[in-house]
């Protein structure tokens, strides 16, 4: 039979990778939990959390800057910011070399908030990582450090090929 190259994965491993994804569902879903009511109680979302989180990060970020880190549009930004400038949270207001870049800062209000919003998910994190033991903290961090590499890489290593005979290739489900 001829080889044939179809992009798949080690079809043996289905389950324990499904389990796996559903982990990270759920784990997801903990983590963002208290965040999300404290956001919806503000009329705020994920979004605004994680603008709130790099501005903090880095005060005085560029818009332009902003818009790569979260790989998200100028019309998915747009109305966040917005909204966080009308709640008081960030200021938006031109650089002093060039007055075509915007930069964020975030207020005194804004800081209050994220640092509430993150606190939760330190002492969530502080917590498993004491429970799971010995080892997992860097462990978690060697898998996430791979899941955050450059998205175009990320889409290299998904599409690589899985070299397999033709007649053993596993057929997909919907």
């Amino acid at each position: 039979m001829s080889e044939n190259k179809v992009n798949v994965f080690d079809p043996n491993r289905e389950a324990e990778l499904r389990e796996a994804i559903e982990d990270f569902f759920f784990g997801y879903r903990a983590f963002t939990a208290l965040p999300d009511r404290l956001l919806a109680e503000r009329g705020l979302g994920r979004t605004h959390h994680r603008i709130l989180h790099f501005v903090r990060r880095d005060d005085g970020l560029s818009i332009g800057e902003l818009l790569d880190i979260l790989g998200i549009t100028k019309q998915a930004l747009h109305r966040p910011i917005k909204d966080l400038e009308g709640q008081g949270l960030i200021a938006i207001a031109p650089d002093v070399n060039d007055r075509r870049v915007r930069r964020l800062t975030i207020t005194d209000d804004g800081r209050t908030l994220e640092a509430e919003l993150t606190a939760a998910q330190m002492r969530l994190l502080d917590d498993v990582f004491r429970q799971a033991g010995s080892g997992a903290e860097t462990s978690w961090r060697a898998v996430m450090e791979l899941l955050r590499a450059d998205p175009l890489d990320q889409d290299a290593r998904a599409l690589s090929t899985f070299t397999t005979t033709a007649a053993h290739a596993p057929i997909s489900g919907g």
